[in-house]
């Protein structure tokens, strides 16, 4: 068992074929309130944070046939692609993880307070958990809002 929480929940991650649908929905319905959005051509997808009193929903969206996503909603429809949990010192968490023999992939570096990783579906249950630590992982990061338009 865990001395301590790894961390706190930043955002859910919910994968969708059309976000022009969804936002129907989460805004209409929910009274989310639309943040900003980010493609990432590169990885094939478009996300869409928004604020619920407090609580960011994540929207992603594929950019075309060949992106994972596509492959993802194909699979599994449309729901829940991930949880987000800020971690402070996330790359010796990470460690520690490995260490305990949980399953983590897509480690990345971005810089020296920006890390993440994936808790893989195998070890945690059936969901997918992203791990990290300041901009891009986390929702808030206070760089999302200097860029508040699509890149």
């Amino acid at each position: 068992m865990a001395a301590r929480p790894i961390g706190k929940l930043d955002h859910i991650g919910i994968a969708v074929k059309n976000v022009a649908e969804a936002r129907k929905f989460f805004e209409g319905a929910l009274g989310a309130r639309f943040l900003y959005e980010h493609a990432n051509p590169d990885a094939g997808y478009r996300i869409f944070e928004f604020d619920l009193t407090g609580f960011t929903l994540e929207l992603l969206e594929p950019l075309g046939e060949d992106s994972f996503l596509h492959a993802f909603l194909e699979k599994h429809g449309e729901g829940l692609h991930h949880l987000t949990l800020d971690v402070a010192d996330a790359k010796s968490r990470i460690a520690e993880l490995k260490q305990q023999g949980i399953k983590v992939v897509n480690e990345r570096e971005f810089g020296p307070e920006s890390y993440e990783a994936f808790i893989s579906p195998r070890s945690s249950h059936g969901v997918l958990i992203q791990i990290g630590s300041g901009y891009p992982t986390l929702a808030r990061a206070a760089e999302w809002f200097q860029k508040k338009s699509t890149s």
